[in-house]
């Protein structure tokens, strides 16, 4: 669980990433540079959103290259729904400006 204000539905403001964040996004790594087709050499994740819906939802700004990020959005179940992390969209390539726009 983050320890960010949760609003039920709402987006939070961008934070700088969790150690559990950074977790969920190194697991992800793979299906990532799969739905980019890269093979990222630099994997560094910077900040992130959250949503609480029936599950949660992170949007993920990660740190890919010279000036260069991928935007990730990813969804965990709940526990009683088996607890599953997918990888729903991605936005490659991005700039470290640009800001995260849920998408």
């Amino acid at each position: 669980m983050t320890t960010e204000k949760k609003t039920l539905g709402g987006w939070s403001p961008e934070a700088l990433v969790t150690e559990e964040v950074k977790k969920i996004c190194i697991k992800e790594k793979p299906l990532i540079e799969k739905e980019t087709k890269a093979n990222f050499k630099g994997y560094i994740p910077l900040t992130f959103r959250h949503q609480t819906v029936a599950g949660d939802n992170y949007l993920v700004k990660m740190y890919v290259g010279v000036n260069v990020c991928v935007h990730a959005l990813m969804f965990q179940a709940l526990p009683c729904n088996g607890g599953g992390l997918t990888v729903t969209r991605v936005q490659y390539p991005k700039t470290a400006s640009d800001p995260l726009v849920p998408f």
